[in-house]
């Protein structure tokens, strides 16, 4: 499946690439082959160009919206952002880096839920973060 066929994020701000497992209203796997020309990387920073860790929680927060919005109950619905804590960076993100993130949805009561995520490269860990979010009614979400 497509990260696509269940996000309605598009370039430039998806930052799925690849779902590598996804257990629907519990948990996803997922792959982020991050751009060498990605436009942010000319601001940040010039000569040193690193991944800004906004980026990094959003991908974080992608991965855990699959496996919310795959769960069969949350059809219809869109996944927003309702909160994020402790967010630890770890190491930096380059470009051409592949950034391997995993979201695990740790409560949903009613429409608000919390998934904690970790992104890796290779075999260290990059960024940690709780992330919460709250499923709306994709036409709540366009007025």
């Amino acid at each position: 499946m497509a990260p696509t066929e269940l996000l309605p994020h598009r370039p430039p701000f998806l930052f799925v690439d690849e779902i590598v497992d996804l257990r629907p209203g519990e948990s996803a796997r997922a792959r982020w082959y991050v751009d060498p020309d990605a436009a942010f990387f000319e601001g940040h920073f010039p000569g040193n160009p690193i991944l800004p860790g906004v980026i990094i929680v959003e991908a974080l927060a992608q991965t855990g919206a699959l496996a919310a919005l795959a769960d069969p109950e949350t059809e219809g619905k869109l996944a927003l952002f309702a909160g994020i804590d402790k967010v630890r960076f770890r190491r930096p993100v380059r470009p051409g880096d592949t950034l391997e993130m995993e979201t695990a949805l740790t409560r949903r009561r009613g429409p608000v839920g919390e998934g904690k995520g970790a992104a890796v490269v290779g075999d260290e860990r990059a960024c940690e973060a709780v992330v919460r979010f709250a499923l709306v009614d994709v036409d709540e979400a366009t007025t």
